[in-house]
């Protein structure tokens, strides 16, 4: 088919860069920068970071088409951070938001090994097995969805 193959659209060869900056001639404060062998997955949520720091002005991204491996990001700001500046931030930020949402989901699952102790057997569909008046975990559990948060 025409598609490439799989690992060419997430693996930089050698030498090739990850990040190109054009500085914007037409508007004050604003930059396009094109990041390659990434999709819509890191666009929107660089996109929605950036949208969240109050010095930004405008902050949009386009994938040109589905085969061509990169997006196009376009931040404006207010001028008291430079549009290089601000994605660092945003990437920075990002990578503290996704290491303690890890964090979170390891500590989870131990919680889950240390619940299950009670001698009731649970299948993958969280259904306790073991005897008279058997629910789901979710149910038994004391603690609500805003605990997982």
């Amino acid at each position: 088919m025409n598609a490439p193959n799989r690992h060419e659209l997430f693996v930089l060869e050698d030498g090739e860069k990850g990040v190109e900056v054009i500085e914007d001639t037409k508007i004050p404060n604003a930059a396009t920068i094109k990041i390659f062998k990434q999709d819509h997955t890191l666009g929107n949520m660089l996109r929605s970071q950036l949208l969240a720091t109050p010095s930004i002005l405008f902050a949009g991204y386009k994938v040109p088409h589905p085969l061509e491996p990169y997006f196009i990001l376009k931040i404006q700001t207010d001028g008291s951070i430079t549009p290089t500046e601000a994605l660092e931030q945003a990437g920075n930020s990002l990578l503290k938001l996704i290491s303690d949402l890890q964090a979170k989901f390891k500590a989870e699952f131990s919680y889950k090994d240390v619940e299950g102790a009670d001698g009731m057997q649970e299948d993958p569909y969280g259904t306790l097995q073991g005897g008279v008046g058997a629910t789901s975990a979710w149910a038994a559990s004391v603690r609500d969805y805003a605990d997982y948060t």
